[in-house]
């Protein structure tokens, strides 16, 4: 086993434990905005402000966390590179490419707020959107980043890469068992309060869709 992935380096002990702590934390500050407005009342009161503030926390976090799945790709065997390294690594550069089209494209329809949370925030979408790359997929940011990580692993050549490409994998399918639950509790809530006549959270024209984040 230790010829594939060497279960006692530290540096994958460490990539494994942001993985599970990223999404927790994200969706925890999320639901705490969502119950006390705390985010937005350190923002002076802004909600448009405070959900800068976590996006540059959720950017910064997943920044960490890739530069220390790069470094416990670093310390972990490298595998069939002699034989196969120049095929892994086309299409390793293939996967990451689709993958930037899918994260990149999200990040264009949803615009930040769309990306990180503004749901919580009462940043609200008006329409669901449709268009790509949400015609592929229905979480273009959390399956376009694990296929870039997958990519990645393969261009390195490194079955640890492929290990933690599966966690995050794991994780981000979790994160959705909690996330889209709310979210739609959230838009029916809207939805609900327009029918009553009363005034309902700001929206975002045009654009309705879930998430997220890298």
């Amino acid at each position: 086993m230790e010829q594939y992935i060497d279960l006692s380096d530290k540096n994958l002990h460490y990539v494994a434990g942001v993985t599970i702590l990223a999404p927790i934390i994200w969706n925890v500050l999320a639901r705490i905005e969502y119950h006390t407005r705390l985010l937005t009342k350190l923002a002076c009161g802004n909600a448009q402000l405070g959900c800068y503030m976590l996006a540059v926390y959720i950017f910064s976090f997943s920044l960490f966390r890739d530069y220390l799945f790069d470094r416990a790709l670093a310390s972990q065997p490298v595998v069939l590179k002699e034989q196969y390294g120049t095929e892994l690594m086309y299409v390793g550069y293939a996967l990451q490419g689709i993958a930037s089209l899918l994260v990149l494209g999200a990040y264009y329809q949803l615009g930040i707020t769309g990306t990180y949370l503004g749901d919580y925030f009462g940043i609200l979408m008006e329409d669901r959107i449709t268009s790509f790359p949400f015609n592929v997929t229905d979480n273009p940011m959390y399956n376009g980043s694990t296929l870039w990580f997958i990519g990645h692993s393969l261009v390195k050549c490194s079955p640890a890469g492929l290990l933690l490409s599966l966690e995050i994998f794991i994780m981000y399918k979790i994160a959705l068992m909690f996330e889209e639950p709310f979210t739609a509790m959230i838009y029916a809530k809207r939805d609900e309060e327009r029918k009553s006549g009363k005034s309902s959270s700001p929206t975002t024209p045009s654009k309705r869709k879930s998430k997220k984040l890298d």
